[in-house]
């Protein structure tokens, strides 16, 4: 029998029977599926983190007391243990790095912004030094930035993010306005870029004035992050062993001793959250994997089902001549047939499953076509290996024993 006629008897085989193909593919389509859902949000997740990483630029690096992700609850109580990073840090590693072009420092916390009759209880309020907009690569669509002077006296400016001015100023020119932050006055000098959502949550709900002002209202208990980025955008790792060393002496670590405080880079940040996304989808695979296993058991009892059903018709075709390596190619193509199709509403359902979480959660997603190629390929081959007994089962049938059947 030729593949293309084994394929087609394949497909009238499950289209006659839809109600039990249906059933036995769910085990296949939950595993495929659940694949292509995990590996298509956890690629974009990636794309996403790398993309707002990167946007700081490859020659910026930070300096905070604990790392951007925590990998467990152990990494986190010795986090707590460390000192905070003050703004004097930030001051000695500003006048003390000759290898750093800029230097910027920031805080933040959540707030309530009034301007007029409008509010907005739960934005968030930022502590910003003067560099750290050009540092995030924070675009001022309108008006201006702060300035060192602002930074110095700790003037009553502000910039704010789209949200303020769409929710609170009805779109209106910001430029000038007054607006309340906790209850301190301060007038809106500058704009941001929209900047959207991540995970459903905004973005651009955020107003941002001078460090120094910042702490005179919320105090200097927490600790501050830095930024900082190499001269010219060249040489960072000379920029960041300088920065190093300054705040190890700043801070009065011992000799020996591990630095008290986080100092990372773009590249350090994206494969640290590659290597966290890399587990999660690992164990989500093999999860998915129980499924895919389960599936391809209930294909093989349903082929053996089928054996059985078409004795008569196997002996007939031997009888006819097909040759044992007929039939046995014949249910094995069946076999990976059914779960292909399995297959393939999986990949087009994981899709789906992840486009709707986008949609609803605002989660990135990015379809990664090594997945579709391979969910496609691991449904196939669950086919097969579990289509061999069955279909090996019908090629050693004797023909004489099988016409005689009463199936």
């Amino acid at each position: 029998m030729e593949p293309k006629e084994a394929f087609r008897i394949a497909l009238q085989s499950l289209w006659a029977n839809k109600l039990r193909t249906v059933l036995t593919l769910l085990g296949v389509v939950i595993g495929v599926a659940s694949v292509i859902a995990v590996v298509t949000l956890v690629n974009g997740a990636n794309v996403y983190v790398a993309t707002k990483v990167n946007r700081y630029g490859a020659d910026v690096f930070s300096i905070s007391k604990q790392p951007a992700f925590i990998t467990s609850y152990e990494q986190y109580v010795a986090m707590q243990k460390r000192r905070n990073i003050t703004l004097d840090d930030y001051l000695a590693v500003r006048d003390g790095c000759s290898a750093c072009g800029a230097v910027g420092a920031f805080q933040s916390t959540r707030g309530k912004i009034v301007v007029g009759s409008e509010s907005s209880t739960d934005s968030t309020v930022r502590g910003y030094t003067w560099q750290m907009p050009e540092l995030q690569n924070l675009n001022i669509v309108q008006g201006r930035g702060f300035t060192e002077t602002d930074d110095d006296h700790a003037s009553h400016v502000a910039v704010i993010g789209s949200d303020v001015q769409e929710n609170l100023m009805k779109g209106e020119d910001p430029i000038g306005h007054e607006i309340r932050v906790d209850g301190i006055l301060y007038t809106v000098v500058g704009l941001a870029e929209k900047q959207g959502k991540t995970l459903g949550q905004s973005q651009d709900d955020w107003v941002a004035v001078p460090l120094n002002a910042y702490q005179k209202t919320y105090g200097t208990a927490k600790t501050v992050t830095i930024y900082s980025k190499a001269r010219d955008g060249k040489d960072l790792e000379g920029a960041t062993d300088q920065a190093r060393v300054i705040l190890r002496g700043q801070r009065h670590d011992r000799p020996g001793e591990p630095d008290d405080f986080e100092l990372e880079t773009s590249d350090t940040l994206v494969g640290l959250w590659k290597q966290i996304s890399g587990s999660f989808e690992a164990v989500a695979v093999a999860i998915a994997a129980i499924s895919l296993v389960v599936g391809g058991i209930v294909i093989m009892n349903i082929m053996l089902v089928s054996v059985t059903e078409r004795t008569r018709e196997i002996g007939v075709r031997k009888a006819l001549g097909a040759r044992r390596g007929d039939v046995l190619l014949q249910f094995l193509l069946e076999s990976a047939t059914m779960a292909l199709v399995g297959g393939v509403i999986g990949v087009v359902g994981g899709v789906g499953v992840a486009k709707v979480v986008t949609v609803l959660l605002d989660f990135p997603s990015s379809i990664a076509l090594w997945s579709v190629f391979a969910g496609l390929a691991v449904a196939a081959s669950v086919g097969i290996f579990f289509g061999v007994y069955p279909a090996r089962k019908a090629a050693e049938l004797d023909p004489i024993v099988a016409l005689r059947s009463d199936f």
